[in-house]
């Protein structure tokens, strides 16, 4: 999820109960994908390792791969002569640059994507340098040295250092590390599953997930275990369906533009994540949507408004099908949707997505009975989208 101006080599592990406990939603095969595809290093700009995961995996499924030059990834599914029907979710998560080397071994960085300052500090981080990962951490001068007022005040991140155990530049320089390498989040992916209750009475077990990267790889596997659900299912769609892992989403949609006039879809679904509000502080009334609530559908974002007898069709989809779904908004930020809407002459879009508590940190947490929804929304989407219906989206 793009957040608005206005407002890798981790490892994985499972956690608290033994293999037997867990109640998994989805098949092995999509959960090892989603724990590799997430641990995978690939901010804004970086994303070509992510990509060629991506290739590896669902490319068996597609009728076509291809490539746009500035790196988006496109498997197509052919179906009855129909509407081509765009998924597009992006690869890219946030993430930093390198932009100096200090005299005493320490970098200076930037952001890739929106990062809030007070997620930062005492964080670990892998820098991706030419002679591979190197372990550090984002630091800044200790509390003991600054005076009181400055303890009272949140570190920005210009003030802030990246610290790889070195003490001159030249060590920097010798364990490989360059302006311009990327930096990501050091954090573990994990998945375990616990009892889950419901006013007050035990309501079976639930599975959650916690790691980096979850903004969007979940919506990156979503499209591509459609793509695959398509081909193993022998499942007919009368037509066309794109399933798109787009770039520098999280730098301003950038790869949206692209993938646009590369596909000219009919119709897209954007599959993104959404914010989850059951977080201590946050009012209801402005993230309404809940982890393990069901699929969050946007009503409307900062960056675009959805086609609404579209938004009408994913509502009739859901219910029909018995999929559970939350509806849901967001102000302060938008999706690949912001572009890809208002490409070519138009474009009826909507995004939907899984609720994922703490986006833009290291570590999300998310139910995977949700990602599992969103497959099989995408799934019964597909099958819905004949010419009559995609060309009622503009009927006036």
């Amino acid at each position: 999820m793009y957040l608005s101006d206005e407002l890798g080599f981790s490892y994985i592990s499972r956690a608290c109960c033994s293999e037997n406990d867990l109640a998994i939603p989805m098949d092995k095969r999509s959960l090892k994908f989603i724990e590799e595809l997430c641990s995978a290093p690939g901010p804004s700009g970086f994303e070509r390792q992510v990509a060629m995961m991506c290739k590896d995996y669902a490319s068996v499924f597609a009728d076509r791969v291809y490539n746009d030059n500035i790196g988006n990834l496109m498997f197509e599914k052919d179906g009855e002569d129909g509407p081509t029907v765009l998924f597009a979710g992006h690869m890219d998560e946030c993430g930093f640059i390198v932009t100096g080397i200090e005299s005493h071994g320490y970098l200076t960085f930037n952001q890739l994507g929106g990062w809030f300052d007070q997620v930062l500090l005492g964080q670990r981080v892998l820098i991706m340098s030419r002679k591979g990962p190197l372990n550090g951490v984002i630091a800044c001068k200790p509390p003991h040295l600054m005076e009181s007022e400055e303890m009272k005040k949140v570190v920005t991140k210009d003030k802030m250092f990246i610290d790889l155990g070195c003490a001159n530049k030249e060590e920097v320089e010798e364990c490989g590390v360059r302006l311009g390498d990327c930096v990501v989040p050091d954090s573990r992916f994990q998945w375990f599953s616990k009892t889950a209750f419901k006013d007050g009475k035990k309501v079976g077990k639930r599975t959650l997930a916690m790691g980096k990267a979850l903004d969007d790889r979940l919506g990156v596997c979503t499209v591509l275990d459609l793509i695959r659900s398509l081909k193993e299912g022998k499942i007919k769609h009368p037509n066309k369906v794109v399933a798109a892992c787009t770039v520098q989403e999280e730098v301003g949609t950038r790869g949206a533009k692209t993938v646009a006039n590369s596909v000219k879809p009919d119709v897209a679904i954007i599959v993104d994540v959404d914010i989850a509000g059951d977080v201590p502080g946050i009012d209801p009334i402005m993230a309404p949507a809940r982890m393990g609530g069901g699929l969050a559908i946007t009503i409307w974002d900062g960056g675009m408004i959805p086609n609404q007898p579209l938004k009408e069709l994913v509502f009739s989809v859901c219910e029909k099908k018995k999929i559970p779904y939350q509806m849901s908004y967001v102000k302060g930020g938008s999706t690949d949707g912001m572009a890809i809407h208002v490409a070519n002459t138009g474009v009826p879009t909507i995004a939907i997505g899984v609720p994922v508590r703490h986006i833009h940190s290291h570590v999300g947490v998310f139910d995977l009975q949700d990602q599992e929804n969103s497959v099989k929304l995408c799934l019964e989407l597909t099958k819905a989208m004949d010419r009559k219906t995609v060309e009622s989206f503009i009927k006036i």
